[in-house]
């Protein structure tokens, strides 16, 4: 039987999207106004990828001991996944400018050989006018897949297409 190399289990952390604790950034008592990350990932075909690692990173509330600022999510059946977390503060970018709140958002699955980069940015905040890379996307219906829209109260919701109509924006690091 053949094993799996490590780029096809993402690394020798896949144990970490087996446990679902670590899509929960706050479960050391973060403090903050709690928010979930929802959504699904697609294909080039619009099929739900039920096999995609979905991680997220935050540099804002700064990391500590009640709150790692990095958490991991399996897409299921669906391709849906989910992740609390704190809502993020603006930041600061290149040349002090102020980045709106956001998400950085890593994408590993199978077929992919290097993870996919992108943001998930808050619909409404005022900052998102004056964000940085934000502002590198003339197209406005390109930087909406970007943007992620509220629904029940502390949900947001950000789904990811790789391909075809309506692509994520993904960022070259």
């Amino acid at each position: 039987m053949p094993f799996a190399t490590a780029a096809q289990t993402i690394g020798p952390y896949w144990h970490l999207i087996e446990d679902p604790s670590f899509a929960d950034l706050t479960r050391f008592g973060a403090e903050g106004e709690r928010v979930v990350l929802t959504g699904r990932v697609f294909d080039g075909d619009g099929e739900p990828v039920t096999d995609a690692c979905v991680e997220l990173w935050q540099s804002s509330p700064e990391a500590g001991e009640r709150f790692p600022g990095y958490g991991r999510a399996a897409t299921d059946g669906e391709g849906r996944y989910r992740l609390t977390t704190v809502k993020p503060g603006p930041v600061p970018g290149r040349g002090n400018t102020m980045q709106a709140p956001h998400f950085a958002i890593n994408l590993l699955m199978r077929g992919v050989l290097t993870r996919l980069y992108t943001r998930a940015y808050f619909a409404g905040e005022p900052l998102n006018h004056n964000d940085p890379l934000l502002a590198l996307v003339e197209d406005p219906t390109r930087r909406a897949t970007l943007i992620a829209q509220p629904g029940e109260p502390g949900v947001w919701t950000l789904d990811i297409r790789l391909q075809g109509d309506g692509e994520t924006v993904f960022i070259e690091v």
